[in-house]
């Protein structure tokens, strides 16, 4: 089973992890045009949000977290954020694992809706969404690095 740890996205396990990830979107992205941004701890602290780690602690796999936007005509509304494995524990199920807790944290927050943006040329990425029951929508941001937006109301 996958252990799922809460903790700050400033600890030097998350900025690692973070780092990973940036560094392998930056090598993918069309064009080179990659804009890393690193999260902003505050954003990621109860209720605001959170910042999870997968795996076991000094040797994480992934990464996930969610952050709460202004509401919308629906509610309180969370948005998930660098949702990550790395690319040989892909294929397990742990990216859903990772979605489905950020789910039920936002539940427990009384969130009535997920947002989220992604690139096109993540296509698992964008199954796995879809599987998890987001809907494609029109942007909610002007994320440079995004080309997809989705939302799943809660």
């Amino acid at each position: 089973m996958l252990e799922l740890r809460p903790t700050s996205p400033a600890t030097a396990e998350s900025h690692a992890i973070l780092s990973e990830y940036f560094a392998l979107r930056a090598q993918e992205f069309p064009g080179g045009t990659y804009t890393t941004v690193f999260p902003r701890p505050e954003a990621f602290e109860a209720p605001a949000g959170v910042f999870l780690l997968a795996g076991p602690e000094g040797a994480p796999v992934g990464c996930g977290g969610i952050r709460r936007l202004e509401d919308s005509d629906a509610g309180i509304r969370y948005e998930v954020k660098h949702l990550f494995l790395k690319p040989g524990t892909r294929g397990q199920g742990w990216g859903r694992a990772i979605l489905d807790e950020l789910e039920r944290r936002a539940r427990e927050w009384d969130a009535a809706e997920l947002v989220l943006d992604t690139h096109h040329t993540l296509e698992a990425a964008g199954g796995l969404y879809a599987r998890s029951g987001f809907a494609r929508i029109d942007a909610y941001n002007d994320n440079r690095n995004a080309t997809r937006w989705y939302r799943k109301t809660l």
